[in-house]
């Protein structure tokens, strides 16, 4: 059975559209560009041919996992609390350094570390769980064990 993934409601209707559309005008699209490949001939040697499967491929590929996530899927609402937790925001500092690094706890789905979002799968976002302002944490990387402290959680 497919674990639980946890989603905000703005990702999930993120999700909810693009899977509308992929299963509406997409497939359209598709099934029109294998109908007009179809319609020049030998299908062995056909390379638009090819490329639309691959295609329809692909997007089918994407609905059937876009499918799993919203079936699988656990709404959470950030909650205003000391403790981090999903949708939280938290500043760190790495120990022995004075750079602040912000970040948003969100569900795998939703993260981008260029936006400052780790999702609570990553060492980092699991780390961070269930820690309160001041506390010290550490976690593994490729570069061996990092230590950090909280500076702010919201």
């Amino acid at each position: 059975m497919p674990k639980e993934e946890l989603i905000s409601q703005e990702k999930f209707e993120e999700l909810t559209k693009e899977l509308d559309e992929l299963r509406t005008t997409r497939r359209r699209e598709v099934a029109e560009q294998l109908e007009y490949a179809r319609s020049l001939g030998d299908l062995s040697e056909n390379a638009e041919y090819q490329e639309a499967r691959e295609m329809q491929a692909a997007v089918e590929e994407r609905v059937q996992k876009l499918e799993s996530i919203l079936k699988n899927a656990k709404i959470v609402r950030s909650s205003k609390s000391d403790v981090v937790g999903m949708g939280s925001s938290v500043q760190v500092t790495k120990i022995g350094s004075t750079d602040k690094h912000a970040y948003t706890i969100v569900g795998a789905e939703e993260a981008n570390i260029l936006e400052g979002k780790v999702s609570y799968h990553s060492p980092l976002g699991n780390a961070l769980l269930g820690k309160k302002k001041g506390d010290e944490f550490s976690f593994n990387t490729p570069k061996g064990a990092q230590k950090y402290k909280i500076l702010k959680v919201e």
